[in-house]
């Protein structure tokens, strides 16, 4: 791999640093979800909004997630596993692991994809199948080498690559940039400044649904004013400041926050929210900008459950790589609804955007108050969710907001997957 920006200081001659081939794994698995959103809508007909692409999703077993779901509206869903760089032999006995039985959480899935450079491995064909025969029967195995990645790089983005580099994957990362924004809005605005402000905060797709079905230009998406009847959500790591303590490589922590970041933006985009910015280890999205769609509390909510998910993820991971026992992991969630600014960071700049409003601080005053793997909401948020939702949560004691005084919220308490005994190592 030659040396760029996403690669760590080594010695000349040295194989890479471990924590190289975590981010390029990241860097795959943001390539490989975009790759399955694409190909179901240019070869099944399915539309972008209606295939779920989640990361880091709860098998259901005890320390086990998978990279991706994809789950296609009217096809079947199915699990991807991006495993560049691992041993072979702890790779497949981790997967058997995974895949062996039927995942509680996916009982549906029908198929794995593997991406994995398997030209580098001398007893791969043997390996394969070994894998194929410990994973169960009704679960088929898709293997994308490094050239069978490559052709699928052209196949939806129009860009031939040799090999998986960095410096190549750089321009993948570009091109499928470009890619989705002419999805969005066609040729018309290509070159446009607000390609990639607006791409950063929300879904491609939501780009196309806001020109099409609104006819709003790229301009228009999100213009300086006050948006009203906003979902706002905040998710905090649980014990973020126990874990950066006891965590003696400062590596480690980067590259638990890289990915907390990278698989957090995806949920909010997945779940057709904004993402508004990351504040340390604090996620901020909202919902219902710059329209509130049918649905939207709702979406919120699943964003909620995958954020839930995700860092019960980072947390187990980091948990591993650390000597002492951490009292907590996962995440804490604030929700409220409200109106908020939409004000410009500069002047006369369209392409750099702050947002305030009391219901950011209400939410960041809830979050406060939710212990590890729970949700408190605020009560207009809990009343625009639809019965089936609102049975899910308990009410609370009001909670002291300052300035914002008592607020009425209900809390939600999700599944806990973190386990900081484990010891199972998670690939």
């Amino acid at each position: 791999m030659p040396n760029s920006d996403l690669a760590l200081p080594t010695v000349p001659g040295a194989a890479p640093h471990p924590h190289f081939f975590r981010q390029l794994r990241l860097f795959l698995e943001e390539i490989c979800s975009e790759i399955c959103r694409f190909r179901h809508v240019e070869h099944d007909g399915v539309p972008p909004d209606a295939v779920q692409v989640s990361r880091e999703v709860d098998l259901g077993i005890p320390g086990a997630f998978a990279d991706i779901v994809v789950e296609p509206t009217g096809l079947g869903p199915y699990f991807v596993e991006v495993k560049y760089s691992y041993a072979t032999d702890r790779m497949v006995q981790h997967l058997v692991r995974k895949y062996g039985t039927q995942a509680p959480s996916l009982p549906g899935a029908n198929k794995l994809v593997l991406v994995v450079d398997a030209a580098s491995r001398t007893d791969w064909p043997e390996q394969e199948a070994r894998l194929r025969r410990g994973l169960r029967p009704d679960l088929a195995l898709e293997v994308w080498d490094e050239s069978r990645l490559c052709s699928l790089i052209h196949e939806c983005f129009k860009i031939d690559l040799k090999a998986i580099t960095i410096d190549s994957l750089r321009d993948v990362r570009g091109a499928i940039d470009d890619a989705k924004w002419a999805y969005a809005f066609g040729d018309k605005w290509t070159g446009s400044s607000y390609q990639s402000p607006l791409l950063w905060h929300f879904g491609f797709w939501r780009l196309r649904q806001l020109h099409q079905k609104y006819g709003l230009t790229p301009e228009q998406i999100l213009p300086p004013g006050r948006y009203r009847g906003v979902v706002i959500l905040l998710a905090d790591l649980s014990s973020f400041s126990s874990f950066v303590r006891d965590t003696r490589d400062d590596e480690v922590v980067r590259s638990a926050l890289t990915t907390y970041y990278s698989n957090a933006r995806y949920a909010v985009m997945n779940a057709g929210g904004m993402m508004c910015q990351f504040v340390g280890d604090e996620v901020v999205a909202l919902f219902g900008v710059p329209l509130s769609d049918e649905g939207y509390a709702s979406r919120a909510l699943d964003c909620a459950r995958a954020l839930v998910q995700i860092g019960s993820s980072v947390s187990n991971k980091w948990q591993r790589e650390i000597d002492r026992v951490q009292a907590s992991g996962g995440v804490h969630i604030g929700m409220a609804m409200g109106d908020v600014e939409v004000v410009p960071l500069r002047p006369f700049c369209r392409t750099h955007m702050g947002v305030i409003g009391d219901a950011i601080n209400m939410a960041a005053r809830l979050m406060s108050c939710a212990g590890s793997s729970q949700v408190v909401a605020s009560n207009t948020y809990f009343q625009m969710l639809p019965e089936a939702e609102r049975s899910r949560f308990e009410e609370t004691e009001p909670v002291e907001g300052k300035n914002v005084g008592l607020i009425k919220s209900w809390r939600l308490t999700l599944p806990s997957s973190f386990s900081p005994t484990t010891s199972d190592t998670r690939l």
